[in-house]
Parts: C-alpha cells; sequence; structure tokens
C-alpha cells in the first residue's frame, strides 16, 4: 500500500524560483511521486539510479534553471519521500513509465524531455519508447539503450558466472539483488557504510585497480561490500553531509523499493516483448564515463546507436570519470546537458 503522505514545502505556482528549489508531491499511479523543482521554461524530468535519490541532480537543477528550463528531479517510486508499494512486481517497468507520465500532467505540462542515470537511462529511454506523444527528446547518462526483446534476462545474468569465463564461480551481482531480502540482509545493518563503500567502488578516484577483484561480482558466500574499498574512503566528489543525505533517505525507507526494479527484470522482458528490438526515434544525449563498466561492457550498444536512436544528436565519453557522472563531472555534464537542451526544437 502507498504509505501515508509527509510533510513537503508545497509551492504556490508553477514551477520553482531560478534561485531556489521548491520540493512537491504529486499524485501518481504509485500513490505520490516527491519531486524537487527549479526554474521556468521547458520541463527537464531528470531521473535517478540505484541506489540515489532527486539528490544525485543538486548540481544540475540551478544549472538548468539558470539556462531557461523548468528541472525536475522526482524520486522513483521506491525511493524517498514517494509512495512504496509493498508488491515487488509493482516496480516494473511500465509501471515507471506511467509515473513519469503522471508527473508531467500534474505539473500541468503537456511534453518534456526526459533525462536518466543509470536505472534512471533505462527508465527514461522506455519513457521516450513507450509514450513518445509525452517524452519528445531524451538524453542517457552512463547506461547505453538497448532494445526490448533477446534472451530472458535472469539467463543472461546467470551465465556470466560460466566456469569457463573470467567469472568463474562468482555471481553477477543483478542476480545478488534479485532474491527478495538477500541483499538487504547485507546491507540494513550498516546502510551508510555500504553505500558509501558502492559510491566508492565505482567512482574513478576510488574503484578498484585491474588486478583487484571485480566488486560487480559476489564470490561464493561472501557479500558484495567484501569487495569494497577500505571503510571511510570516500570518492572526492562526495561529502559527509552528502553521504549523511543519501543514508538519511534509505535508513528511513528501506531497501526493498530501490531493490525491486532489479527483480522485475524478467517481467519487463515479458511486457515488452511487442517493442522487441524497437528503436527510440526521438533526438537523444548520451554522456558515459571512459572508466564506468556499464559503458565498457556495453561498448556493442553504443556502436549500434545508428539504429538503436537514429536521432541521436550529441554523444560523449569522458576520460577518466567513473559511474557517478553528474556528480563526478558536475561542470562538463551541465555544460554538455545545457549545449544538447538549447539545441533541441521547441
Amino acid at each position: 500500500m502507498p504509505q501515508p503522505p509527509e510533510t513537503v514545502p508545497q509551492p504556490h505556482r508553477p514551477g520553482g524560483s531560478a534561485d531556489r528549489p521548491v520540493h512537491r508531491l504529486v499524485p501518481s499511479p504509485a500513490g505520490r511521486i516527491h519531486l524537487v523543482e527549479q526554474g521556468s521554461g521547458p520541463l527537464v524530468l531528470l531521473v535517478h539510479g540505484f541506489p540515489e535519490s532527486w539528490y544525485s541532480w543538486r548540481h544540475q537543477l540551478p544549472a538548468l534553471a539558470a539556462a531557461g528550463f523548468r528541472a525536475v528531479a522526482v524520486d522513483v517510486r521506491g525511493y524517498g519521500r514517494s509512495s512504496r508499494p509493498d508488491a515487488v512486481e509493482a516496480y516494473r517497468m511500465l509501471d515507471l513509465v506511467a509515473d513519469n507520465v503522471a508527473v508531467v500532467e500534474a505539473l500541468g505540462e503537456r511534453s518534456a524531455v526526459i533525462v536518466g542515470h543509470d536505472w534512471g537511462a533505462n527508465i527514461a529511454s522506455h519513457s521516450a519508447l513507450l509514450r513518445p506523444d509525452v517524452f519528445r527528446a531524451v538524453g542517457l547518462l552512463s547506461v547505453p539503450y538497448t532494445p526490448p526483446g533477446g534472451p530472458r534476462p535472469s539467463e543472461v545474468f546467470a551465465g556470466m558466472s560460466d566456469p569457463a569465463g573470467p567469472f568463474a564461480g562468482q555471481e553477477f551481482y543483478v542476480s545478488y539483488f534479485q532474491e527478495p531480502g538477500r541483499a538487504e540482509a547485507e546491507i540494513e545493518p550498516d546502510v551508510r557504510g555500504w553505500l558509501g563503500g558502492l559510491y566508492a567502488a565505482l567512482s574513478a578516484d576510488t574503484m578498484p585497480g585491474p588486478e583487484e577483484p571485480d566488486p560487480h561480482f559476489v564470490a561464493p558466500g561472501g557479500r558484495m561490500r567484501d569487495r569494497f574499498p577500505a571503510a571511510g574512503r570516500l570518492p572526492s566528489w562526495l561529502t559527509e553531509h552528502d553521504l549523511d543525505v543519501y543514508a538519511g533517505e534509505f535508513e528511513r525507507t528501506g531497501l526493498t523499493g530501490a531493490l525491486n526494479r532489479y527483480r522485475n527484470m524478467d517481467r519487463d522482458w515479458a511486457d515488452l516483448a511487442a517493442h522487441a528490438g524497437a528503436p527510440v526515434t526521438q533526438p537523444s544525449l548520451f554522456l558515459g564515463g571512459g572508466m564506468d563498466a556499464s559503458t565498457t561492457w556495453l561498448s556493442d550498444a553504443i556502436e549500434a546507436y545508428p539504429v538503436t536512436l537514429p536521432g541521436l544528436s550529441a554523444s560523449h565519453i569522458l576520460d577518466g570519470c567513473g559511474h557517478w557522472l553528474q556528480q563526478e563531472r558536475p561542470e562538463e555534464t551541465n555544460r554538455l546537458l545545457t549545449e544538447w537542451l538549447a539545441g533541441l526544437p521547441s
């Protein structure tokens, strides 16, 4: 069931001011979506990934507002002050797309540009695929677009521990996350420490070296955190205050709603079967980190962009950057985003 509303400041007019963000709750199929907006002008919807929140766009909100856009960062269902339905199947892709459409409508708009990072990039690309009438352009950060279809996801991830492969006997993190309660048992006794470790493990300046065990895989009988960098070693982009913000949200909500996204990948595969191989044709942008496994492992998806993203108008790999792109390189990300947005058809 949706959680009861919490006290969040409400604005008295559409759009936040150019100099300060404004928090709002809006209705959605989940119950409610919490969002933070700043600025006025064409709507740009910002969708975060795992394990983050609207706060991951804290550097982009003022920059986009200053550039003449109405920037809106949401808490995806299951996160922060947005509703957290109990059912695992309530976190399938079709539901998240419906939430995004509801946000656009609740803000009194007819269309938006949607930009996502990590899981948010998948949510953004599928929002554009399924609702081109609402989402007129799409920006993808860190995770390339791969059309629906292909083998069943759970079988793909299980095969990554092939005895003949480089990760023989190890379990891919997605498979680890898919079993309800398993990852929660590792994370929730020390949410702050686990989050800080994961952020460090995927950041350019703190990630393990090429000769060290890969943190995307779990050893038999082990935990993900066994391969995180030494405790207390935070990446340069993450302050103690930033980590407190993230940890405070997840200590309050728990991790189950966020992890349920991983537990719906086979459902998504079935739900989207009619769209197998379908391209996203709207104007698009891709930004990836040169040291991010999401970019390097999916290089074939990037090479396929002439077919899968025929409207691609800008693509950039940020050298020396890890996974948390808009936080590791905020100024560069802001410049590339605003240049792309400024060049879109009105």
